[in-house]
């Protein structure tokens, strides 16, 4: 049994980063495009609990619960485009309280028999999930709030009196029962078969209530809508061994995710469907300790949510036709010796929008690099008085990134560098994660905003396990 318990608490000046314009790189990375007491806070509190217990030799249960609640409270300033001058940032002003919830339960039973010689392996599992999403949806739009000076900003606009976009309180509720059945057959020594499927059932309840202009009293009835949706999800996979450290692989899976997204009337969005088609090879470098995998695939999904290109509209998404990602990934994992971990990966990705009436076919994804890598190292002393004491380092590299749909602009590439200290002993496991260690400037697109990259962030760990 493992518990885990994290808890969360922000308080800070709430900043979107910059438009995605190409003038915003002559600006300083840390441009402020909000106002001074601009505020964001959150709370959040999240439990994970996993149970593994072997009845057996050949049949053994796994459960996995998570439940995680947040609140939240925000008023700030966002930027919402800029003029063709380059430097005009209109902006727009946003407030209000929101909150989720989300909780989930995985049970897996799995049993090992024979029929005859033939070898299986057969999971069966349940799973539910329910999402709770609500905030009272507050906005005033760039003809009631100040613009700003993105290469001299003056600080000091008063915040609107009145919200002249429609007020509302919205809520999402979303409950998700997934069943699926799998089974590994083994039909020869070097010869493997994964056949498998998966039904997802969801139901899905909106209710919107419109607010008044100060965004306090409700002005007309709630209006509820609800959407069930179901889907069958297959799976398929071989793998052969010519020798006994390789193997080759191919797969073919359909995939079924629902949602969150709304478009900027309050519609949401269709679920998201996905095939995969993937082949590769995988071979152990050093018996049971380090191999490594190369593997080509072909992604295609309908319904992505994107961001709404239409200015005014980024807090809202639009769903992408179709989009394709093809590419070509090298990855090597394990223990060159012992208590020395290496993992490495490289890759090459082509994402693309392949069919859609309003996006331009062809265009590249956001925030998709053609190509990158990284490399992590850690060493854990195996013996002595320091025995359970590690540490580790790594770089990451992003290659550059369209900034926007349409295609307009790049970002530019980057490499970041990572570390982390840890103690181990019995049980339990104490660490210090360093992210961006040398604390080299990049940004990150969300789809329509340039958001720096987090600069030199420690984050401390502790966790026991049952």
């Amino acid at each position: 049994m493992t518990l885990e318990y994290e808890y969360l608490k922000l308080d800070r000046v709430f900043n979107d980063g910059l438009p995605a314009y190409p003038s915003v790189f002559r600006a300083p990375i840390s441009r402020f495009l909000g106002e001074l007491d601009d505020h964001f806070s959150k709370e959040t509190n999240s439990v994970f609990l996993n149970v593994n217990h072997r009845f057996s030799k050949n049949i053994q249960f796994r459960s996995g619960f998570s439940a995680t609640v947040n609140n939240s409270e925000e008023s700030e300033f966002r930027p919402d485009s800029i003029d063709a001058d380059g430097r005009t940032v209109r902006r727009r002003f946003a407030a209000g309280p929101g909150y989720y919830q989300n909780y989930s339960l995985q049970n897996d039973l799995i049993s090992n028999f024979n029929t005859g010689s033939i070898q299986h392996q057969l999971l069966v599992g349940l799973e539910w999930n329910k999402y709770i999403y609500g905030f009272d949806y507050l906005r005033s739009t760039a003809s009631l709030t100040p613009s700003i000076d993105l290469f001299n900003p003056v600080y000091g606009a008063s915040r609107p009196a009145e919200f002249d976009e429609a007020a509302e309180r919205d809520r999402y509720d979303r409950n998700t029962i997934a069943v699926y059945l799998q089974d590994q057959v083994t039909l020869l020594p070097n010869l493997k078969l994964l056949v498998g499927g998966r039904y997802d059932f969801i139901h899905r309840k909106n209710r919107v209530q419109l607010l008044d202009s100060l965004g306090r009293d409700p002005i007309d009835d709630a209006t509820i809508d609800r959407l069930y949706d179901y889907a069958f999800s297959p799976r398929v996979g071989i793998v052969y061994q010519p020798i006994e450290p390789i193997s080759i692989y191919a797969s073919y899976t359909r995939s079924f995710n629902p949602s969150s997204s709304q478009t900027v009337d309050g519609t949401q969005l269709p679920p998201e469907r996905g095939t995969q088609y993937e082949v590769g090879l995988k071979a152990d470098l050093i018996k049971d300790r380090l191999s490594a995998t190369f593997a080509a695939y072909d992604i295609t999904k309908e319904n992505v949510a994107t961001t709404d290109p239409t200015p005014g509209n980024s807090d809202f998404s639009i769903a992408a036709g179709e989009v394709k990602s093809r590419g070509l990934e090298f990855d090597v994992s394990g223990q060159i010796l012992p208590g020395w971990n290496v993992i490495g990966s490289l890759f090459h990705n082509d994402a693309f929008v392949s069919r859609d009436n309003n996006l331009p076919v062809g265009d590249s994804l956001v925030n998709a690099a053609g190509i990158g890598g990284s490399l992590w190292t850690s060493y854990e002393i195996q013996n002595g008085n320091w025995k359970g004491f590690g540490f580790g380092g790594g770089v990451f590299y992003t290659g550059d990134r369209e900034a926007e749909l349409p295609n307009t602009f790049k970002i530019p590439s980057y490499v970041r560098a990572d570390a982390t200290i840890f103690y181990k002993r019995d049980n339990w496991r104490v660490g210090l994660n360093f992210k961006n260690f040398f604390d080299p400037q990049y940004y990150d697109s969300q789809g329509y905003y340039l958001r720096p990259g987090a600069p030199l962030t420690v984050l401390g760990t502790f966790s026991v396990q049952f």
